[in-house]
């Protein structure tokens, strides 16, 4: 039985019933009980993203590629690090552009789980991977669930915000409905595309403006 929170566990209930994810879920289950490597985030926090953030509450979704694969990094939310732990770069060009953006000072740590608190769903494509081993646990299955889960969003909701940085999120977001939704797109935070896009995108205002429009609270970024 898959933990997470319960309005996800209804929504996705069809998903975890399906062979591709428990296949996907002994294949998991099979890496983290490998003694020669070492599998990120640590298993109780595979499905953060969700438990941080019910699925009546998002109203704003951030898609990632795949977790950190550094010792200690991941904790479960795209782009996020636990209090304590450094800044990656793509995490310091977030909160650059933030700042830029919307006069928010820079924070202390990078931990965005009061995001999440929000209604930002941090979402990575895959939610695993092997240490220091980056897209280590890509086609394996994780795409086909987190394609799920935005379709699902895509469907049953209306007036969602998808943030979508660097081509690999632009491809995961092609079939959301524009009509329904807002979709902001630009270049990834990687110091090596940051500058061709992403800062002065302007996103998390954009964001808000469109929040607010709908009648929704805005994020506190």
């Amino acid at each position: 039985m898959v933990k997470i929170e319960e309005g996800w566990k209804k929504a996705l209930g069809e998903e975890f019933e399906k062979p591709y994810f428990k296949t996907l879920t002994n294949k998991v289950r099979e890496e983290y009980r490998n003694p020669n490597y070492r599998i990120f985030p640590p298993g109780g926090k595979i499905f953060a993203a969700f438990d941080e953030c019910p699925y009546k509450e998002t109203k704003v979704v951030i898609i990632g590629q795949d977790p950190y694969h550094g010792y200690g990094q991941a904790n479960g939310l795209s782009f996020s690090v636990a209090p304590g732990v450094k800044m990656p770069p793509s995490l310091v060009n977030i909160f650059k552009e933030v700042s830029q953006d919307t006069g928010a000072p820079f924070p202390k740590d990078g931990d965005l789980s009061r995001w999440a608190k929000q209604g930002v769903l941090l979402l990575n494509s895959a939610l695993t991977v092997k240490e220091n081993c980056a897209a280590s646990h890509s086609g394996i299955g994780w795409e086909e669930f987190t394609d799920a889960v935005v379709d699902k969003l895509n469907k049953e909701k209306e007036g969602l915000v998808f943030i979508l940085w660097g081509s690999h999120a632009i491809k995961k977001g092609e079939k959301i409905d524009r009509n329904k939704h807002l979709v902001l797109m630009s270049a990834h935070p990687s110091p090596l595309s940051a500058h061709r896009g992403f800062f002065g995108n302007h996103h998390f205002s954009k964001a808000n403006d469109y929040l607010v429009k709908h009648s929704k609270s805005p994020i506190i970024w």
